[in-house]
């Protein structure tokens, strides 16, 4: 039987201007963000184009790639593959909450969701979503607090110290293990010990204090959920946290929000979205951060604009950041700020110097990073010694690159973390021509192995 062939996908493929080995390397890229790898080849396309069959969650990543590409969404069934309807997502509304009750219910529905449970075929928060949170957080006012002075429930100042102490190990098992480890320990202390607490009766101290508090495990959650790769969820986590911060005026954790928003949307590519939170949380941040918050907001603003390419920008952001960090032992630091220091920082910046293509700068800061970072920041390590070798590469030193990389995968194959793991790849994609050197065929063994051990295949 002749097969018939797939003239949806091409359509969808001519509308994204997608060649064959563009697409194949997005679906490589989704899954990969999924903690999933995924051989597809040109090949592979066009045996889909010829009306060749495709596993469900392939199908899944491809509907994906052409989502982000033509900016909405795309099923499954629109490109041809009704065979592989995608799951219903029960994801709770991402638009930003009119009310508190209502942010409340959608974290409480949140917090009941697995990252590998929801849907991840579902397109990602629309830049309307994010445009209008990013203006309503920057001209809101405060809600005020509201405790029910009927609750069975009187919450004190050691409560608050549960959950800040609580934060502080959450934090540090996400850095250490990555978030994929970290999620579900999160989810349920929040759902279970941190959101009840916010309906019951307490002074405006406490409760200032509580709302505070509830929001730094909150964000964790959608840090968490990003470094797992599910995007969607981690979306949604930051849209309502943002509005949570409304809620006693915290303004320095929101514009933590917004750089949080601006990192996600820099790593999925979207550098224009990427600037403009980045800049919202400059401005909403000026006036009432700390020096070591600001420095940590303009570097972000650094990364969106090394990856949009605006070399100018970037150095300005860049000077900006720096200012900022020669003055934070000035100011009086939040405890979840405590790892914004010297290495965060020119871990940062020697992201932005590989993004802008300066190889010999990237070179020296990741060095530097590499050399300054605490080892028990394992993750962010793992991150700078791939951004090394990735500078290497950019310099002609191949071998020293894969010695590199090579320690980085030693040392973070413990990492539960689809970011590290994409680092990973793109990395072995990018040496991937130099076939017949024999430290990239062992290169790629360990990598084989490596993924093996951290679910990653």
């Amino acid at each position: 039987m002749t097969r018939e062939p797939n003239r949806q996908l091409a359509a969808l493929m001519k509308e994204a201007g997608a060649s064959n080995k563009g697409l194949a390397r997005r679906v490589c890229e989704v899954a990969a963000r999924h903690g999933e790898q995924r051989g597809t080849t040109h090949v592979s396309v066009q045996r889909w184009l010829d009306g060749g069959g495709i596993q469900p969650q392939t199908a899944l990543f491809v509907a994906e790639a052409l989502s982000e590409k033509l900016q909405r969404r795309v099923t499954p069934t629109e490109i041809g593959f009704s065979a592989a309807t995608p799951v219903v997502s029960t994801t709770p509304n991402a638009s930003y909450a009119e009310s508190l009750p209502e942010a409340l219910s959608v974290l409480d529905d949140l917090a009941r969701m697995r990252p590998e449970d929801t849907s991840t075929g579902e397109l990602l928060l629309s830049e309307p979503d994010f445009d209008h949170a990013a203006l309503t957080w920057l001209v809101s006012r405060p809600d005020g607090l509201s405790s029910d002075s009927t609750a069975s429930r009187r919450v004190g100042m050691r409560d608050i110290a549960a959950i800040r102490t609580a934060a502080g190990y959450f934090m540090q098992l996400d850095f250490q293990f990555g978030g994929g480890h970290a999620h579900k320990a999160f989810r349920h202390y929040f759902r279970e010990e941190v959101l009840p607490l916010l309906g019951g009766s307490y002074s405006p101290k406490v409760g200032k204090a509580l709302f505070e508090a509830a929001t730094e495990i909150s964000q964790l959650l959608a840090w968490t959920a990003y470094d797992s790769g599910n995007h969607t969820l981690a979306g949604r986590y930051l849209m309502s946290t943002l509005r949570l911060t409304q809620v006693v005026d915290d303004r320095m954790m929101g514009a933590r929000i917004l750089a949080n928003m601006s990192h996600q949307a820099n790593y999925l590519g979207q550098a224009s979205r990427a600037v403009r939170l980045a800049r919202a949380a400059v401005e909403g941040g000026r006036t009432h951060s700390t020096p070591r918050g600001m420095a940590l907001f303009a570097a972000h603003e650094a990364r969106a604009l090394s990856t949009a390419q605006d070399r100018k920008g970037a150095a300005r952001a860049m000077n900006e950041a720096e200012r900022f960090f020669d003055l934070a032992d000035t100011g009086s630091d939040p405890e979840w700020l405590s790892y914004m220091d010297e290495a965060e920082l020119v871990g940062e910046f020697c992201h932005c110097f590989r993004d802008l293509g300066q190889g010999r700068e990237a070179v020296q800061f990741a060095e530097r990073a590499v050399a300054l970072t605490d080892p028990k920041y394992a993750r962010t390590l793992g991150f700078c010694r791939m951004v090394l070798a990735q500078s290497q590469l950019l310099n002609g030193e191949l071998e020293a690159a894969i010695a590199t990389a090579s320690l980085a995968l030693d040392g973070g194959d413990a990492l539960q973390s689809a970011r590290f793991q994409r680092y990973i790849t793109d990395f072995q994609r990018t040496v991937a021509t130099n076939t017949g050197n024999l430290a990239v065929q062992q290169f790629n063994e360990q990598v084989r192995e490596a993924m093996a051990y951290m679910g990653g295949s």
